[in-house]
């Protein structure tokens, strides 16, 4: 089933643009519950406002003697006060007796139009959309009349000046806000910019990238400097594995150049009788050591693709030692003296596989008198504790050691040093097959240390539980 392409884009455009309609919506919902609130605010103070103007009008229509007396300038006080409190267009002023009658209007009103405008006990307006505001005008702190201002609710909430600026900052705060985001986002891609493209450089085999952008945040500080180490390490694997695949050819052509030069030479009676035969013994030799080196090769990516089945017993590792120590020492016979083995007065029981566990240990002998010095005899000490749940093997030679530049190096596959390189034949799979085999079995092979007085390395490997 195909998949369907997904537009890309910047990331620079592609959050810049989220993020600003995110900071309009917020701020248009803001924006949007400011004004409201502030509409609220602005009628009510409003209306307290013409409730002043209709209380000051009702004080002063109060006669002298009981009565309602309209000053004949009550349309112009009304003008006035509408102008400078901003009332705005539409007011009314009505002014009735006890009984209900009408004695004034600022508007052409008669006695018959009242009920249009207020309702029966004269305190509502009834038209939508206006406000009546009632005042009562009193004599001697009794009732005598009243004053009814109708004030549409509209002018009241118009807020022309609030409103510009309401939408002037809105527009202020989105630019601002855009510009922010802005240069955040563009802040943000450059250098993820720069890490893309190295990592194309790199796919296409161009290891020497350069990331010199300098940034103050310590996410994208530890990504350039993680991503430049990556690149340095990712040149470094390319150049070992060309320079061992090399090493790999060149070990595996040796011998088949040379078993083929032999059996020609037999072949074109170039040689003959025993001289013919010991070209034969050579050829079956060089034959066997190929084999041997197809082996390690077989065993080696069958350890780590994960096929090889290991058997996992709980073993004696005292006498498993010895035992190994024993079978090396025979198979070399007066070369060397016999191994120092140091082990505890407990016995120390492991789980694993005991044939694995012979490999590990007999290849780090053989590696161990592979580095025997000129000038003295090899010294190889074996030395079993316990501790923490695991059990340690170490092994010590007094050999010609490991160069320091080469150190770190010892488990990588097909690595072979200059030294043994050039003295002893093999793919340089030993150490990196034995760390494989220790931890197949939750155990591990580590370096400790090597000087020029020897090298030292540990095997541990998990203590079995009581049975």
């Amino acid at each position: 089933m195909d998949r369907k392409l997904v537009k890309q884009t910047s990331i620079l455009s592609y959050w810049t643009a989220r993020y600003f309609i995110i900071l309009c919506i917020g701020l248009l919902v803001l924006a949007a519950a400011a004004v409201w609130w502030t509409k609220q605010q602005t009628m009510d103070s409003r209306l307290q406002t013409v409730e002043l103007l209709a209380q000051d009008i009702a004080d002063r229509l109060s006669g002298t003697d009981g009565t309602v007396v309209v000053p004949p300038d009550l349309t112009r006080l009304l003008q006035k006060r509408s102008q400078y409190f901003r009332l705005g267009p539409g007011i009314c002023l009505i002014v009735t007796d006890m009984d209900g009658k009408l004695l004034y209007a600022s508007d052409p009103l008669t006695q018959e139009d009242l009920p249009n405008k207020l309702n029966a006990d004269l305190d509502q307006a009834r038209e939508p959309g206006i406000k009546a505001i009632i005042a009562p005008i009193t004599y001697l702190d009794e009732k005598i009349g009243q004053v009814t201002i109708l004030q549409p609710i509209r002018p009241l909430t118009q807020l022309h000046d609030v409103q510009w600026a309401f939408g002037l900052s809105f527009v202020c705060l989105a630019l601002l806000g855009w510009l922010t985001i802005y240069l955040l986002s563009r802040k943000l891609s450059r250098p993820i910019r720069k890490v893309a493209s190295a990592a194309r450089a790199i796919s296409q085999g161009r290891y020497d990238v350069r990331l010199d952008e300098q940034t103050k945040e310590r996410e994208l500080g530890e990504l350039l400097h993680s991503f430049k180490e990556m690149a340095a390490r990712l040149k470094q694997l390319e150049h070992s594995r060309s320079f061992m695949l090399a090493g790999l050819t060149h070990e595996l052509k040796t011998p088949v150049t040379s078993v083929k030069g032999l059996i020609f030479a037999v072949k074109e009676k170039v040689v003959q009788q025993e001289e013919a035969d010991e070209f034969l013994d050579i050829a079956l030799q060089e034959s066997w050591r190929l084999e041997r080196m197809v082996a390690d090769l077989l065993d080696y990516n069958s350890l780590a693709a994960g096929v090889v089945r290991l058997d996992r017993h709980r073993l004696n590792a005292n006498a498993l030692l010895d035992e190994i120590v024993y079978q090396w020492k025979l198979l070399q016979g007066d070369r060397i003296s016999e191994p120092v083995l140091s082990l505890p007065e407990q016995t120390i029981f492991i789980q694993g596989d005991s044939l694995r566990i012979q490999q590990i240990v007999v290849n780090l002998l053989n590696n161990s008198m592979q580095a025997k010095h000129p000038d003295h005899p090899l010294h190889i000490e074996i030395t079993l504790t316990g501790k923490s749940g695991m059990a340690e093997i170490t092994v010590c030679d007094n050999g010609t050691g490991i160069p320091e530049s080469e150190q770190h190096l010892v488990f990588e596959r097909f690595f072979r040093g200059e030294n043994k390189k050039h003295a002893i034949r093999g793919l340089g799979l030993g150490l990196a097959f034995s760390k494989l085999l220790a931890q197949a079995q939750q155990g591990d092979l580590s370096f400790n240390r090597s000087t020029e007085q020897g090298t030292s390395f540990s095997i541990t490997l998990p203590i079995a539980p009581p049975s």
